[in-house]
């Protein structure tokens, strides 16, 4: 006879998303007074289940982007940007557009060898590999060059994780960084991030291959000294030979590396810190983001990291303002080039990137076109309305269902890419319904042994056949990247022909490889999606 089943088991054996929302839903009604008189519950739990996408706001056509063509005016078209983020006026030709997984490893390890005052890195987790292995012995060595070298004795290392994604299994991110900590107590930071919706009874509950699923540290910036490589590819071997991201290298450009350093550290300030003996702690006096109480840990979190940037978008108005007067001319100089961080992280209250996103889809004109991907197409029913409500021509890239990253996964995980297909048939259908197929088209990359991870737009003026600016960095265009983790891109807009011309080839590199969707595609029948798969396909939107 068997043994009985204990009863934390017995809850894992049936774990679903469906589960985690029915915890969150009690969590909420249950305790919500008892927080609110007695400063934290077990259980409060942030709204993660239903989407709460509001009606965008009208907003008005910044003067002049209607008609603006060619780069002339660029700096008009786009100057609302400075209004909500820091604006970085850098030169065009320090920027590289890296095309390849074996570029991005490549570049990282030689830019570690080389650091000589820091080395900052943040990701949602480290792998355990060989290739991950190269890059600790990397920062080993650069560390070890440090302390014998009287030219850069300073070099300090900093890495920011999630703790869910970085701790799990007994061979974690954790484990391959501890001797490090070890060695280089003095030089070396290692800041696991945990999400406050991840807390009482649901962190009790949860299974830990599930436990990312309520909200994670997604940010993904990678910086050397004045160089930073901004994308969307985590520190896996997966995304160093055969998963398909986005990557660009802004090299000496230190005011750029200085904002998105004080950024990783003000989240790492909030975050959970590792320890030699492999435990962790909080920093004094901050709240605990699951023991402490929800809002309080917010409030000060969202404090210590708007702190940087309000104080960086200040800096930039103002130096702006000292060098250019009221003209705000982009091309004077070599400095052709605009960089605005925008920062998205919803459960601290932070929103940058989803205002910004909403008034850049919002402000396209009807003659303007957008490239739009993501490895996993789940526009958030905000955006959607402005993609289907736009007047601009869309061409939209997804993972076509067997370069998505779960595909032959196991489990609940094993539906995902089904999943995937029945919200692009959907969308699809949206487009046909409303008479759009013209303007709005859906594409599917196609790419054998390979998956598909990139996400971002290219934005194109009227009669441009190069675009003027991207976004690029680590949000989906989805529900978990506006509302539940902590993401950060960035928007260049140049007027540089070299770079406009390497986004261009980034864009047809990635497109060469798509074929577009029709009726027909969605009647194949590795198309098919069970019904099961469609009923659960609401909870996969907000939970993957």
């Amino acid at each position: 006879m068997a043994a009985p089943m204990s009863w934390r088991r017995l809850v894992h054996s049936v774990y679903s998303p469906a589960i985690a929302g029915v915890f969150t839903r009690m969590s909420d009604r249950l305790f919500r007074v008892r927080d609110r008189r007695r400063g934290s519950s077990v259980l409060l739990l942030a709204p993660l289940l239903a989407e709460t996408d509001t009606a965008p706001r009208r907003v008005s056509r910044p003067t002049g982007s209607a008609g603006a063509q060619g780069t002339d005016g660029l700096c008009a078209h786009f100057r609302w940007m400075a209004e909500q983020a820091p604006a970085f006026r850098v030169p065009g030709t320090h920027i590289q557009i890296l095309t390849s997984p074996e570029q991005f490893y490549q570049a990282m390890k030689a830019r570690i060898k080389t650091a000589q005052k820091r080395v900052v890195m943040a990701s949602l987790y480290l792998g355990t590999g060989r290739m991950e292995q190269e890059l600790v012995d990397c920062i080993e060595e650069a560390l070890e060059r440090s302390e014998k070298s009287t030219h850069s004795p300073g070099l300090k290392v900093s890495i920011l994780l999630d703790y869910t994604r970085g701790s799990r299994g007994q061979v974690n991110s954790r484990t391959m960084l501890l001797p490090l900590l070890q060695r280089f107590t003095s030089q070396m930071r290692v800041s696991l991030y945990h999400t406050p919706d991840l807390r009482g009874l649901l962190r009790l509950l949860v299974p830990q291959r599930f436990n990312e699923t309520i909200g994670v540290q997604h940010i993904k910036v990678y910086l050397f000294d004045d160089s930073i490589i901004i994308s969307g590819a985590n520190l896996s071997d997966s995304y160093f030979t055969n998963r398909q991201d986005r990557y660009v290298l802004l090299e000496n450009c230190s005011e750029v590396a200085d904002f998105f350093s004080d950024l990783v550290e003000a989240v790492g300030d909030v975050s959970l810190q590792l320890q030699p003996d492999d435990s962790v702690t909080m920093l004094e006096g901050m709240v605990h983001p699951y023991k402490g109480n929800r809002q309080a840990f917010s409030a000060a979190a969202r404090k210590r990291i708007m702190a940087v940037v309000n104080a960086a978008r200040m800096r930039q108005q103002l130096l702006h303002s000292e060098n250019s007067g009221d003209s705000g001319d982009v091309s004077e100089g070599e400095e052709d080039t605009w960089v605005f961080p925008l920062v998205q992280m919803k459960p601290l209250g932070i929103q940058v990137d989803e205002q910004v996103t909403q008034r850049l889809l919002t402000c396209t004109s009807s003659d303007s076109t957008v490239f739009l991907t993501s490895g996993y197409f789940n526009l958030t029913r905000t955006y959607m309305r402005l993609v289907l409500g736009a007047g601009a021509n869309y061409r939209i890239l997804t993972a076509s269902p067997e370069v998505n990253g779960f595909f032959g996964a196991k489990g609940v995980a094993g539906a995902i890419p089904a999943a995937y297909i029945h919200i692009a048939r959907q969308f699809y259908q949206q487009v046909c319904q409303l008479g759009q197929q013209e303007r709005v088209h859906l594409h599917e990359y196609h790419r054998p042994r390979w998956t598909f991870h990139a996400k971002g737009l290219w934005y194109y003026l009227h009669g441009q056949d190069q675009p003027c600016l991207t976004l690029i960095g680590s949000p989906n265009f989805g529900y978990r990247s506006v509302h539940r983790d902590l993401e950060a891109q960035i928007a260049i807009v140049t007027e540089n022909e070299e770079l406009q011309r390497q986004l261009q080839e980034e864009q047809e590199m990635l497109y060469r490889r798509s074929t577009e969707v029709s009726n027909s595609t969605f009647e194949q029948p590795d198309r098919y999606v069970k019904l099961w798969v469609k009923l659960v396909t609401p909870l996969i939107k907000n939970f993957f």
